[in-house]
């Protein structure tokens, strides 16, 4: 499990096909690796992978063809920014919102637009998922925990503070880009909870 506080901005070092599925390896210089074992959780934009490796500030992990599919990792190249977060403690303050680092799909960027000292972000969303977006509700985008706004049908809107743009890779992104959305844990419990229900009446 993690937060969405995006803790360190790494690089992409190397990316390397192996038997169909895809190596990656990231510099992770302002990350502290320090408590990180092989086969602990980190999540790269959002993802949730398994180190493989460790070693000089860098870390490797295997990315599956179902995450290649479901997932912007497989458009990454060597050099591009991503947003890292380790796993979540017991002890941790959960500043964000439970991120579980199963992306449910690939969204949009619609429009970025100055709104006072912030940035007024727009997203669409396959329709499958807009149904799990609500005002004032929490979603994850490449890893990053966001209040909702407002919603429009497939389309929902975010605030980015300074301090978001600085901690993040958002500065790198522009109208057209494309992100991880990860909805809220919490909607999709209820959606399962209240389909029981409907099929005990």
């Amino acid at each position: 499990m993690f937060t969405g506080i995006i803790q360190a901005v790494g690089r992409i070092a190397a990316l390397e096909p192996v038997g169909g599925d895809l190596r990656i390896a990231v510099d992770a210089a302002d990350l502290d690796l320090g408590d990180v074992a092989l086969g602990d959780s980190i999540a790269v934009n959002g993802v949730c992978l398994t180190a493989i490796a460790l070693g000089d500030g860098r870390f490797s992990a295997d990315v599956s063809t179902e995450t290649l599919n479901c997932t912007t990792l497989g458009e990454l190249a060597a050099g591009d920014r991503v947003n890292l977060e380790k796993a979540l403690r017991l002890a941790d303050r959960l500043g964000g919102h439970l991120v579980s680092g199963h992306v449910d799909g690939v969204g949009d960027v619609v429009s970025v637009a100055p709104d006072a000292r912030s940035l007024r972000w727009e997203f669409a969303v396959p329709e499958a998922l807009a149904r799990y977006i609500a005002a004032k509700g929490s979603v994850a985008v490449n890893g990053v925990s966001l209040t909702v706004n407002a919603v429009d049908g497939r389309r929902f809107g975010v605030n980015l503070i300074p301090h978001t743009m600085r901690q993040t890779t958002f500065g790198d992104l522009a109208a057209g880009a494309r992100v991880n959305i990860e909805v809220d844990l919490m909607a999709r419990y209820a959606e399962r909870l209240f389909e029981g229900k409907r099929g005990e009446e």
